[in-house]
């Protein structure tokens, strides 16, 4: 017969609290004292709680300011709110701002006297450009800052509405269209006609700059009157000086922009008759006059561009010449010219040298008998 092994025993299940008889030995009676204990041991928490929050609402109200909160208690509203902050204390948060339904602490903070001068802009309402200026909606006093550029085109303007405002502006300089003065029937004896041809199409523009009433057909027939000159041609051609040219009472100019370069000065353009008339009649008295200075001056500026010539000939003379003749006369060998033979009679004959390249690399040779040097250039 065979023996059987022994077996251990099932372990057997550990109650969560000792102190308490096991589930099954508790009787309806019992769980209904549990539950009640329980009830109220949560009812007196919530009261010591309760106590505990009244005591630290008043101590927030005292100015030592020390808290008895425990951790991970929430303050009460009172301790936070701005209705008991001093109107001394430099804080971001204010009574008005509050009372107002806003929080914007820059409304209400002062800066220091030293600074106030400096305070001038809320740069907490301001938009950055990211280019280091202002705008014109953050700083609209500043006109010279933010003048409105009439060569483009608004933002709030469309390209159609632009290009109307361009001709607009354009018949409006030049006086054409809706805006060319009105003629009266009434008073024939006042409008303007032309003074070439009696017709009443006459430019008003040149009307208004030069006061030359003249129409447009005149001014190409006739162009050796009303062609008009630049300022280049009015100084060089008739003599006349910037100061007599920039004088818009004797000379008055008409303004268009510079052809060569758009960045350059205006070009200023007078009208032909007018620069002759104060030219023959005023300045020089005739054109034979005018003539006569013009060649004056062109032949001074020859004379001049001559002379020049000569004297830098002179000197290239004084510094190629050698110093033979002047060591002759100081030795007393007597007169004689440049090129004779040193002490001897007849004329020298240079025996050169081979030829030595001085400090800047040029061939010089000498001559074995006067010392006289020649730069040699070698093509």
């Amino acid at each position: 017969m065979a023996t059987e092994r022994p077996s251990t025993p099932p372990q057997q299940p550990v109650p969560s609290n000792p102190s308490l008889p096991p589930a099954s030995s508790l009787t309806p009676e019992q769980v209904k004292h549990i539950e009640i204990n329980r009830l109220k041991a949560k009812a007196l928490r919530d009261q010591r709680e309760a106590e505990t929050r009244q005591s630290n609402d008043a101590a927030t109200l005292k100015p030592s300011g020390s808290s008895n909160l425990a951790a991970g208690q929430k303050r009460a509203y009172s301790a936070i709110s701005t209705s008991n902050v001093s109107a001394t204390l430099r804080d971001g948060r204010s009574k008005d701002a509050a009372k107002n339904g806003g929080f914007r602490p820059l409304d209400d903070i002062q800066p220091a006297r030293n600074f106030t001068k400096y305070v001038e802009y809320d740069f907490s309402r301001m938009t950055d450009t990211k280019g280091g200026f202002l705008t014109a909606e953050d700083d609209p006093h500043n006109k010279a800052l933010h003048a409105p550029n009439a060569e483009e085109k608004p933002a709030h303007m469309t390209l159609k509405e632009w290009e109307r405002h361009q001709l607009l502006r354009s018949l409006r300089d030049r006086k054409e269209g809706p805006f060319e003065p009105g003629l009266s029937v009434l008073k024939r004896e006042e409008n303007k006609v032309c003074r070439e041809c009696g017709s009443l199409e006459i430019d008003w523009k040149w009307d208004e700059i030069f006061g030359c009433a003249i129409c447009n057909a005149c001014k190409e027939k006739i162009p050796e009157k009303y062609s008009l000159l630049t300022k280049t041609e009015a100084r060089e051609d008739y003599l006349l000086t910037d100061p007599e040219l920039k004088d818009e009472e004797l000379l008055p100019h008409l303004e268009r922009p510079n052809p060569h370069k758009s960045t350059w000065n205006n070009m200023m353009l007078f009208l032909r008759y007018q620069v002759e008339e104060y030219a023959f009649g005023t300045k020089w008295g005739s054109p034979e006059a005018l003539d006569e200075e013009f060649n004056r001056r062109e032949k001074d500026k020859k004379k001049r561009k001559e002379d020049k010539f000569k004297s830098k000939l002179q000197e290239l003379k004084k510094k190629t010449r050698v110093d033979a003749y002047r060591r002759n006369r100081k030795a007393g060998g007597g007169d004689g010219e440049f090129g004779d033979e040193i002490r001897r009679g007849g004329k020298h004959t240079h025996t050169w040298g081979r030829a030595v390249e001085n400090a800047e690399g040029i061939g010089v040779k000498t001559c074995v008998e006067c010392g006289m040097e020649v730069e040699e250039l070698e093509f």
